[in-house]
């Protein structure tokens, strides 16, 4: 058996690296050259890390990342509404490990070529059309031109395209451009001194107006660590279409989030100061897709965002990523046919990743913070008094157990 997968990022090089696991044969093509390593922090929960951790990938993880101990939900203003402890802390038997997207993509990256061989990942080549039959698929590749580079051909195709996947519209081209929330996120990172013993996550205020910092490597000097931001605010409605392309590369200028930031107060962190001292600040709207009511077609199948994109609630896109690529690569390996074994994938997780999508529309396991802004706009003095902290306790272990993130999930 021999698999195609479109995409390198996340998802797609963990597809390569399951199925390898698995003893399938597979290449990435990908249409970037070179391969950038874009972005700034992701988490990685253990649910996700013991996927990795079955590749021998966990010291690599964790070389360049965090281990994360703890996550605050606090007001805009401030006030605490609930601590979590997060990954060994919590009792898990994996960290979760905070950390730079693209230093996770370059890690991944480098696995690929060292297991699979060195032009096991085709960059520079743009899937621009594929045809499949009874025994397999053929897939057409181009360069920075329409000119086709390559025809390939496999027992299978798995689209790890992103939330703009050629194949996906494809299956559904009347579909349209992604679905924005009418939020727009900026984001930037930056070496900071570090807070809370460097190695916490704060979530402040709800969907309107959102700031999250956490530490995402250790910093070249003593006491300090590469700490990611991002804010968020509402500046159209749900539904309205993008004011621009969702784009991890867009760089704009972090003076103009000055007023923005005037909104929030932390005990942290000087939110002021350590946007104002980053040098690369990158904006994109907030967007996910409806789900979808099928992702096969024979022997092609989505994976990732090209099948399941959300919005960044609850650290859980790129975890669910690698969610699909352990079912998609044991059920190919369980299978003798490849449209049996996508349709047993499809099966596994579409339903589940729809979940994930529609509790992140409503804000996910952050959406308790949403509910006590709303009782309590200008902060409390106690959380008791606006909100029961055992509802606020159930309603993220809810969203943990929805998204297999919970304890007894993933320490089974």
């Amino acid at each position: 058996m021999r698999i195609i997968i479109v995409g390198a990022g996340i998802g797609g090089l963990v597809t390569a690296l399951r199925l390898r696991h698995e003893g399938i044969d597979c290449e990435v093509h990908e249409q970037s050259d070179p391969i950038r390593e874009l972005g700034v922090g992701i988490n990685a929960l253990p649910h996700a890390v013991r996927e990795l951790t079955e590749l021998g990938l966990l010291d690599r993880l964790v070389d360049i990342g965090i281990r994360t101990r703890e996550l605050v939900y606090t007001h805009r203003l401030g006030h605490e509404i609930m601590r979590r402890p997060c990954g060994l802390t919590a009792g898990f038997t994996l960290p979760q490990v905070s950390l730079h997207r693209g230093r996770l993509q370059g890690m991944l990256l480098a696995a690929v070529r060292e297991r699979l061989g060195p032009d096991a990942v085709r960059a520079g080549h743009r899937l621009v059309g594929f045809e499949q039959d009874a025994d397999g698929v053929l897939a057409r590749f181009a360069g920075r031109g329409d000119e086709v580079r390559a025809e390939v051909r496999g027992d299978a195709l798995i689209a790890a395209d992103g939330i703009h996947s050629v194949v996906r519209s494809t299956f559904f081209p009347d579909e349209g451009p992604p679905r924005w929330n009418g939020v727009l996120m900026w984001r930037g990172a930056r070496e900071w001194p570090a807070f809370g013993g460097g190695d916490q996550m704060v979530i402040a205020g709800g969907t309107a107006a959102k700031f999250v910092v956490y530490p995402i490597a250790r910093g070249s000097e003593p006491g300090t660590r590469l700490t990611n931001w991002a804010i968020c605010t509402r500046t159209g409605r749900p539904g309205d279409p993008p004011p621009q392309r969702q784009d991890w590369s867009r760089r704009v200028d972090p003076a103009g989030l000055t007023e923005l930031v005037a909104r929030f107060r932390s005990p942290f962190v000087d939110l002021a100061a350590l946007i104002a001292a980053t040098a690369e600040c990158f904006e994109f709207p907030m967007c996910d897709r409806d789900p979808l009511p099928y992702w096969t077609q024979g022997r092609v199948t989505l994976l990732g965002d090209a099948a399941h994109p959300m919005y960044p609630m609850g650290s859980n896109g790129a975890g669910q990523a690698i969610l699909d690529a352990t079912s998609l690569s044991g059920h190919l390996a369980g299978h003798a046919d490849p449209a049996e074994a996508l349709r047993a994938y499809e099966k596994d997780r579409l339903a589940a990743t729809a979940e994930v999508v529609v509790r992140n529309r409503a804000g996910g396991p952050e959406s308790v913070i949403d509910e006590v802004e709303r009782r309590a706009p200008e902060g409390f003095s106690r959380i008791e008094d606006v909100l029961d902290p055992e509802a606020l306790e159930a309603a993220v272990a809810g969203y943990a157990k929805a998204a297999g993130a919970s304890r007894d999930q993933v320490n089974r």
